[in-house]
């Protein structure tokens, strides 16, 4: 008999542990999306709208300038081919 109730206070034990870490989890878990958006929360997505937008724009004109620098490599690649045909 002895034996039974030292398992069972083990096991009554274990649930008890199992159930507190459960409800530490539950506790701790933050989901921001189901919060009110705060003041602060709406100045931060403010600022970060402005800095995608100057890194979308920063983006842009390096691409253009990408563009450019290619599109002057193949001009004068078409040159040089000109040229190499006349002379030969």
């Amino acid at each position: 008999m002895k034996k039974t109730s030292k398992m069972v206070g083990a096991l009554c034990a274990a649930l008890i542990a199992g159930s507190m870490t459960t409800l530490a989890v539950a506790q701790t878990t933050h989901d921001p999306a189901t919060e009110p958006m705060t003041h602060a929360d709406n100045k931060a997505a403010k600022e970060q709208a402005k800095a995608n937008k100057k890194a979308d724009v920063a983006q842009a004109k390096a691409d253009k300038k990408k563009a450019d620098a290619q599109a002057d490599a193949d001009k004068a690649n078409a040159d040089a081919k000109v040229k190499d045909a006349k002379s030969q």
